[in-house]
């Protein structure tokens, strides 16, 4: 009840926040500053614009879900849960940091906790010709999210010393140009660092494993809010700090977001367990938001910024349906699922809508945010442009395979037993499903949010183009 009530409050004060931002005056709002650490020009310096306030809503709603899913835990339930709310404190930390020190202090706090979470309330893969053990998962996550941590700790580092103002504070070191060279250094240690988090090619391979073997809420908040602390820091403090940088990379990070998505999008059609099939669908999303940075142009970041709310709302709704299916039958193996929609009515419905946000069915949160990045990419270049597009075809083949294989056809009688979600898990995921059908049918109020703190980061580059 703790966690719930937590959970509760959090959801309120975020849709506080968002219901209250003024999009119209924008600029960073519900600010809070006074100095920590005067000697080393460390400060709590706290505020949401238009890119975060949509985050600090996306977090909101990812933590009030996962708590009720997470109803039926047993083994050292009050460890779990402080663990749980450890992770989503940092998560809330970095959203609503202005201060660099204090940004990187809340992005490692968000991170750490999920080795335990993995390590001592996860699930191992049973694949014999895969099988993955959960210290497995746990260990890899981690040593992949510490190595891009040293990254983005050694670019902080640099940007206060090159700075020479004594201060960590973002909106001050925003003001001061950098030469070229040192911008075009540090911008790719920024967009490595945090984009190993982000799920970015080549450094993604720790996310589907992490996926695996996490439990149900981890995995809801590992793929719907920790992997946009790796996209948020690259526009926040890569984008923000360095102009001349991002342009450098953009054409590295289009190619690379592209990867993304392709690359993914064919390894889900390739897998065999549902939640390495949900772990690579998100690297392939995860690849529209990077695309969409890297054009550089107002469409194109607010479908990123946008995308990365739709998506992150999407894939917690998969993982905590896939938690239900697996909750009831034990296995994860597609190939041994058949028509147990006749007994999951409830289940095979939600992961239906999920699936078609997904591949981007209009009327869904996936199709306006999808949109605006094949807008935005097109104007850069129509080769990537296509091959986005390509990306979105693959995903519409492996969902309506899924979902056709797993839910439809005639009922196995393996599975005559089975039972549909709890009430509180329909009233939990019910929350997500509202969610995006509301944002796939009235986009707007989030696309004044979003363009309210985009508009000005692309004045900043293009002032220096």
């Amino acid at each position: 009840m703790v966690s719930a009530t937590a959970g509760s409050i959090c959801l309120l004060l975020s849709l506080y926040v968002f219901i209250n931002y003024r999009y119209t005056i924008g600029g960073y709002q519900f600010t809070d500053q006074y100095p920590w650490l005067k000697g080393l020009g460390v400060s709590w310096h706290v505020g949401v614009d238009g890119i975060s306030t949509p985050m600090v809503l996306l977090t909101g709603i990812v933590m009030f879900s996962g708590v009720f899913i997470s109803w039926n835990i047993n083994k050292r339930t009050k460890d779990f849960f402080i663990l749980l709310l450890t992770l989503v404190t940092g998560v809330y930390g970095v959203f609503v940091s202005l201060d660099l020190f204090f940004l990187f202090f809340f992005y490692e706090l968000a991170v750490l906790p999920m080795y335990l979470l993995i390590g001592v309330w996860g699930a191992s893969s049973t694949f014999p010709t895969f099988a993955r053990t959960k210290e497995y998962g746990a260990l890899k996550l981690t040593l992949y999210l510490v190595a891009g941590s040293v990254l983005v700790w050694v670019a902080l580092l640099a940007v206060y010393v090159q700075a020479g103002i004594n201060s960590f504070d973002i909106l001050e070191l925003q003001k001061l140009g950098y030469p070229q060279g040192f911008q075009y250094l540090f911008y790719l240690f920024f967009m490595i660092g945090f984009g190993i988090l982000a799920g970015l090619w080549p450094f993604h391979t720790w996310s589907p494993d992490g996926h695996v073997a996490a439990p149900t809420a981890v995995s809801m908040l590992h793929a719907g809010v920790l992997m946009k602390l790796g996209a948020y820091g690259i526009i926040r403090v890569g984008m923000g700090l360095f102009p001349e940088g991002a342009q450098t990379w953009a054409p590295a990070l289009l190619i690379l977001g592209t990867i993304n998505v392709v690359y993914g999008a064919i390894s889900a059609m390739a897998q065999r367990d549902l939640k390495y099939v949900i772990g690579y669908s998100s690297v392939s999303h995860m690849g529209y938001v990077l695309m969409g940075f890297a054009t550089l142009k107002v469409v194109g970041v607010n479908g990123a910024v946008l995308q990365m709310f739709s998506h992150g709302i999407m894939t917690a709704l998969f993982f905590a349906l896939v938690g239900v299916v697996y909750d009831r039958a034990h296995v994860r193996d597609i190939g041994i699922f058949e028509g147990i929609a006749k007994r999951m009515g409830t289940t095979a419905a939600f992961f239906t809508v999920a699936g078609l946000t997904s591949l981007g069915l209009p009327g869904l949160s996936g199709f306006v945010a999808e949109l605006l990045v094949f807008v935005g990419t097109f104007q850069t270049n129509v080769f990537f442009g296509i091959l986005g597009v390509i990306g979105a075809a693959l995903t519409a083949v492996y969902i309506l395979r899924l979902l056709s294989k797993v839910f439809f056809g005639p009922l196995s009688p393996r599975w005559e037993k089975l039972t549909d979600a709890t009430k509180l898990e329909t009233f939990a995921m019910g929350v997500l499903v509202a969610v995006l059908i509301f944002v796939g049918v009235y986009p707007m109020p989030f696309m004044r949010i979003i363009d309210s703190g985009v508009v000005p980061l692309i004045g900043r580059l293009l002032t220096v183009a």
